[in-house]
Parts: C-alpha cells; structure tokens; sequence
C-alpha cells in the first residue's frame, strides 16, 4: 500500500470540510485531544435508507456571525467526551471528508457547542496520526482561506416552499396554539392542530406511522409538540415515532423527557456545571435532617418532581415546616425535591426564550404580593430586562445539554451568577410576547423552515412523496375536551 504524503501543519490551520459545505474554518491543532471537535448547535438525528444521519447548523466564522451553514452527515456513535476542564458531555460523532493542504481525508469528528470558544473547531491526534507533523510554533503552514467563499453561499436566497406542519397540542384554542397557525398560514404553510392523547401508533419495522380517527397522519415536513406534563410519557412516544418517520421535530422526544424529569435535568446540568440553587433529593424519612442542612435549612423551597407552572411548589420557612410538608409529600408517595431558598432573588426571576444557538427575548417576572413564586399563571407581573452576558451564555448552554431546540429557560440573578431554576420545553409565548413586544413566533418558525427543509427535501429526493391527511387547520373530534 502506497505511504500517505505528510502534511505539514501549525498549531492552528485554515481547513475544508466539504461534505459538510464547510469551504473554510480555522482549526486548532491540539495534538493533547485525541477526538477531534466541531462547533454545531440545534443536532438532530434522523433516517435516511436505513442509516443514522444527524444535521445541525454551524457559524463556521466567528466574527462573521451572518454566516449560518446547516449541514447533514453520517452518525457513526455516540460517546461521552472528556473536556480540557475535566467536563465530560455525550457528543454525537460523524464521519466526513477533511481537505488540508492539498489533501484529503476521512476522519472523525465530535460535535459540540463551541460558540464561546476562538476556533470553532479543535483538530485531535485521532485525524492527524499518518497524515500530518505538527510543527507547534508556527501557524497557517498550509496558507489562508478566505471567508469570501461563505459569500456566495449565504447570498443564495433559499427556495421559499409551503411546509406541511404539524402542532401537537390539546389546546388549540390557547394563545400559542392561535399564534403559530396565523404565523404558519401568512407564510404560505398549512399546520394542523392534533390532540396528541387522540393520536395512537402502528409499531413496525417496515412503516411506521401515527393514527388519528383511522387515518394515517403522513406527509408532514415538520412536527411542533407542545406536551403538556400530565401526558409526557404518552406525548414523548408519539414525538418518537414521528421521528421514527423522519419527520423534523422542533423538540425531540428525548428532549422533551429530559427536561420533564426534573430530578435528571438537575443531575445533566449539574455535571456540566451549570450553576442552580443547592438541591437535594432522598428517599427515607431517616435522611430528612441531613437533607434540610444540606441545602443551607430554613427557608427551603420544596418541588414536586411532578409540579408545573408553580403548583406542587411550597416555601417552608421554618424547619418545622420543612419536616411537616416532607413528611405529607412522602405519605402521598411523591417524589420531592428539596432546594435553597435564594433570598437575594426576593420573589423573582428571569425568564429567557432560547431558539437555537440564542437567547431571542427576556423578561423579568414578579411573583404577587405574598407569593414566592413568580408564575404569570399565579398571578405574577412581568417586565422587559437586558440580561447580561454570562445570563445569555448560560440560558443557551442549559437548553443544549438538555438537547432542546426551543426552551424557556428560567434564571435567577445572584451575588454568584445565574443560576438555573428550570427548563421548560414547551414555553408559553404570550408573556413573552406580550412582555417583549417580539415577534418570537416567527423566530420559531424562522428555525422550523430551515430546519424542517434539509430533512424534507432529502426525503422527497428518496421517493417518498406527501400525502394530506385533511385540510382544516384544526383537526379534533367534536368529543374532546382541550386539557393542558
């Protein structure tokens, strides 16, 4: 077998990744890495003939922020990875062509979020071994490129088509739900509101699909799912098998689940050192002292795992009071979570939309006089804020290590920095709005086009064509009750 030309390479290189329509990035070399790194935010997995695929976008270009590209390649695993900070994060793993210095090869890339980092991609020892001598003092052995070749790509105007959608949602009626179809429909889209309770499943290898009154629900190039908590694991599975179809789910059904387990969302975002008020979580009534002086005593906010939008929510502010409520909670057989009370947040928090990569709006809400919690549906007022830098950086990485595409993450503002109260994945959008006077509907389906395109249109190009299930943009059995 032929011997591979070496090529020469300093500690950091200008590189294509043309499989991925990546024409230039600047990579560190870092020979201490074995697995090699690019920046990517919104993944998503699919199947195409059989084969784990997984597309997601990139800004390959970190001062030049227009530059969106949104890429598809092979999954070849998933592994966990271990950071230069001690960090370990599951990263999905791809197969791609590499193109440096007149040569090219197949390597292997981690994918993770590097928006706050100076190169959006780290070359590892894995790709470089047989291929390239480091020679670690000098840089850009292999010349330049220029990002005028990001020109061309971003000034094609993407072909504008009417996307098929469909909204998971057993309320159709509510502000949200009203809001995305007026938006879909003055683009030109068709959405579809179903009660998720009512659709039901054939489970099969050979041709999956969903049901709804006896009619298969196929054709759609995108799915919204606005699960309400009490049906997560129902609503989670029929989100599963859409994607079973590839179909574009906003959020995925792993997602969606994750952020919903409160008890697990803590523990992901806690290992990724995300900042959060102490918790603490037990199971026998022998451990409820330790636990109380774990997260500092009274007053202490305990949390069923089950509540949503403040309910299951209680501040005891004594240590008596703590005992009495653990004790009730644990006689019901709930599961609790027991948390510091922040003082200094004194009755408020910030509530921060992500869509993709970024932070689109921001609010402040305001608990009612006497309540702790500040939950509009509780009563709270909320107002228009400008959050910090660290607040931005923190609301986005919460929702990526969660996997969300679309989350309202919600902060409180301490002496130590933000800190992560929760996460939700199907975040009401008329506070927002009505707070921000944004239009973050249409950012939602500003990402939803592009997204749901690149899917869409490899499925069309495999043969496999749409249907309509119906026309109507509401689509419920005259028995339904809409629940949350």
């Amino acid at each position: 077998m032929a011997e591979h030309r070496k090529v020469k390479v300093g500690w950091e290189e200008w590189l294509s990744l043309p499989d991925l329509g990546l024409p230039a990035i600047k990579a560190k070399v870092d020979t201490g890495a074995k697995t090699s790194a690019l920046h990517a935010f919104g993944i998503y997995e699919f199947t195409e003939r059989g084969k784990s695929m997984v597309s997601f976008g990139v800004h390959p270009l970190p001062e030049r922020p227009d530059v969106e590209i949104h890429c598809t390649a092979p999954l070849v695993d998933k592994r966990e990875v271990t950071s230069s900070n001690g960090q370990t994060e599951l990263r999905h793993i791809i197969a791609t062509t590499l193109e440096i210095g007149g040569e090219s090869w197949e390597v292997e890339i981690s994918l993770t979020y590097r928006e706050n980092m100076a190169y959006r991609m780290l070359l590892g020892r894995s790709a470089l071994e047989g291929r390239a001598i480091v020679d670690p003092v000098k840089s850009c052995l292999c010349g330049v490129l220029s990002d005028s070749l990001y020109d061309e790509l971003i000034a094609e105007e993407p072909e504008h088509r009417p996307l098929k959608i469909l909204l998971l949602s057993r309320e159709p009626e509510n502000y949200s739900s009203r809001r995305l179809v007026e938006e879909a429909e003055r683009r030109g889209h068709s959405m579809d509101i179903i009660n998720t309770k009512r659709c039901y499943m054939n489970i099969t290898s050979a041709n999956p699909d969903v049901r709804y009154g006896g009619q298969v629900l196929q054709g759609y190039d995108a799915v919204i799912p606005r699960i309400g908590a009490s049906i997560t694991s129902y609503g989670t599975a029929i989100v599963r098998q859409f994607e079973a179809m590839n179909i574009f789910c906003l959020n995925s059904s792993d997602a969606i689940r994750r952020s919903r387990d409160k008890l697990y969302a803590h523990q992901l975002l806690a290992a990724q050192g995300i900042g959060m008020p102490v918790t603490g979580y037990a199971s026998s009534p022998n451990d409820t002292n330790d636990l109380i002086n774990i997260v500092g005593g009274a007053p202490m906010v305990l949390k069923l795992l089950q509540g949503t939008q403040g309910k299951g929510v209680v501040l005891a502010e004594t240590k008596k009071a703590a005992e009495s409520v653990i004790d009730a909670f644990r006689g019901l057989d709930a599961d609790i979570l027991v948390q510091e009370f922040v003082k200094e947040a004194a009755g408020t928090d910030i509530r921060c939309f992500v869509i993709g990569n970024r932070v689109v709006a921001a609010m402040k809400r305001t608990g009612s006089d006497g309540d702790f919690r500040s939950n509009l549906h509780k009563g709270g007022k909320a107002t228009k804020i400008r959050i910090t830098k660290e607040e931005r950086a923190t609301a986005v990485k919460a929702a990526r290590i969660l996997g969300l595409s679309v989350a309202g993450v919600d902060l409180l503002r301490t002496e130590k920095g933000p800190k992560v109260l929760e996460v939700n994945s199907s975040p009401g959008l008329e506070g927002i709005e009505t707070t921000t006077g944004k239009d973050i509907t249409g950012a939602i389906l500003d990402y939803v086009e592009k997204r749901a395109k690149i899917i869409a249109d490899r499925r069309r190009k495999s043969g496999r064509r749409p249907a309509r299930l119906r026309t109507s943009s509401t689509v419920q059995s005259p028995d339904e009750t809409p629940a949350g």
